[in-house]
C-alpha cells in the first residue's frame, strides 16, 4: 500500500496548475499518515497521444529516422 500511497502522492505534485500541487510540507504529512489523500486533478506532463501527423503540424517531429544520446557521468 505504500508504493501506491507514493504514487497517488506523486501524481498530486505533476499536476497542471501550481496551486493544485501540494506543499513539500504537505507531501511529508501525507507520506506519514495514511488519512485519504485528495485525488489529483490533470497532469501537467501529459500532452495526449502524438500521431505522426499531430507531431507534423505542431513542429515537434524529427527529419532523422535515428536518434542516438550519449550519456557522460560526472
Amino acid at each position: 500500500m505504500k508504493v501506491l500511497r507514493s504514487i497517488h502522492v506523486g501524481l498530486l505534485c505533476v499536476q497542471r496548475h501550481p496551486e493544485d500541487r501540494p506543499t513539500m510540507t504537505s507531501v511529508i504529512l501525507m507520506l506519514g499518515s495514511d488519512g485519504p489523500l485528495p485525488s489529483p486533478k490533470e497532469q501537467g506532463f501529459y500532452v495526449g497521444e502524438c500521431t505522426q501527423d499531430s507531431a507534423h503540424s505542431y513542429g515537434i517531429s524529427s527529419n532523422n529516422d535515428l536518434s542516438i544520446s550519449i550519456l557522460d557521468g560526472r
